[in-house]
């Protein structure tokens, strides 16, 4: 049942009729695929400053510390390369090449701050936001699908930082094709800053993963400096309690009497995404102020499950909150998903949606 039926059969509710995010079909410009590759809205404050090392961890603050040098050793200079890019910048006189390698990577587990850290590491870069990146590897390969591999190599050539979050080590294909990528970009003079996740089924999944990182990218590890982040695995609390799911009634009601909130039948929309290219998630929850959702129930397979994950990051960097009927987002994927390759995305994706779910408690009406 779509989500317009769902409303015509529900009590009449004075409020404006909300958006549908199955009426989205959003075209994206390629600079503007570049452009957004920005950090996060929850990460537009944090700094240096702003990460409080825990003083029983001194790895914590040396990070910082090395992150700090690190981001001015890059100076205002262009990169190497000079290449013109997507933004126009012409060739130049070829600038020195800092000293050290051309590239960190942030090595620690789950709650320690990498993100944070890869945040500031981008603010702190003297360089126009144009001419510096940040993205997770999803949005990385997402944009070679949408550009292509060389448009992609000409576009993020005349940077002078790419931050890559969650350098994913669980699909080969995707991570040659992205090894290849920088390896392109280094020659180009771009100075590189990651963090990733684990392979699957290596003891102590979530803590230390230089050694698969540096393995896998192959020839490109002599550019990297890995950096251990020592910190407590909050991993051992497992994933949080989603909040009980509300009714169709309440979803719709709360839909309505909220400003550019969305609503939309749960099939409806993974059907929907189906038929929009991921690197248009992010453009298709613009402007939103609430995502509501109804009959949520179990993802039918892993390619649809993988679009879901995409979609609910997107949400989850914008602060949207979702309201939702049906099952609770803990009973998203099956349990053989959740014990597969693509486990740790499942979990983000379960985290990140129960979170925006207790965002948007205060949607609902309460007598």
């Amino acid at each position: 049942m779509s989500s317009s039926t769902a409303a015509s059969r529900l009590s009449p509710v004075t409020g404006a009729t909300p958006l549908s995010l199955c009426a989205r079909e959003p075209h994206v410009p390629a600079d503007r695929l570049v452009a957004e590759m920005v950090p996060p809205p929850r990460f537009d404050s944090v700094r240096f400053a702003t990460y409080l090392p825990d003083p029983n961890q001194p790895s914590q603050s040396e990070a910082v510390r090395v992150l700090a040098d690190f981001a001015a050793g890059l100076g205002g200079a262009p990169a190497a390369g000079g290449r013109r890019g997507l933004f126009g910048f012409g060739r130049g006189k070829a600038p020195r090449t800092p000293a050290g390698p051309r590239g960190v990577y942030l090595d620690g587990g789950y709650g320690v701050g990498k993100t944070h850290l890869l945040a500031s590491l981008w603010h702190a870069t003297e360089a126009e936001p144009a001419r510096k990146a940040f993205g997770t590897f999803v949005e990385l390969t997402n944009l070679v699908g949408a550009l292509g591999f060389q448009k992609t190599v000409e576009t993020l050539s005349g940077h002078r930082l790419l931050c890559i979050d969650e350098f994913e080590l669980d699909d080969p294909g995707d991570t040659v094709l992205v090894s290849t990528l920088l390896g392109r970009l280094v020659d180009a003079g771009v100075a590189l800053a990651a963090t990733s996740n684990t392979l699957p089924g290596k003891l102590g999944e979530g803590r230390f993963a230089a050694a698969d990182f540096l393995r896998e990218i192959q020839g490109l590890s002599a550019h990297f400096r890995a950096l251990r982040i020592d910190g407590e695995d909050y991993r051992h609390r497992g994933l949080p309690e989603a909040p009980a799911p509300f009714s169709d009634e309440q979803v719709t009601r709360a839909a309505q009497a909220t400003d550019n909130a969305s609503l939309d039948d749960f099939t409806d929309l993974l059907d929907h995404l189906a038929r929009v290219h991921p690197s248009r998630y992010g453009a298709l929850a613009d402007g939103l102020g609430a995502v509501c959702l109804t009959g949520v129930r179990p993802v039918p397979d892993q390619s649809t499950a993988l679009r879901l994950v995409v979609l609910a990051d997107r949400l989850y960097d914008r602060e949207v909150p979702v309201l939702a009927s049906g099952l609770p987002f803990d009973r998203l994927f099956s349990e053989e998903m959740l014990k597969g390759g693509y486990r740790k995305k499942y979990f983000r994706a379960i985290s990140r949606l129960t979170a925006l779910a207790r965002d948007a408690k205060g949607l609902v009406e309460t007598d």
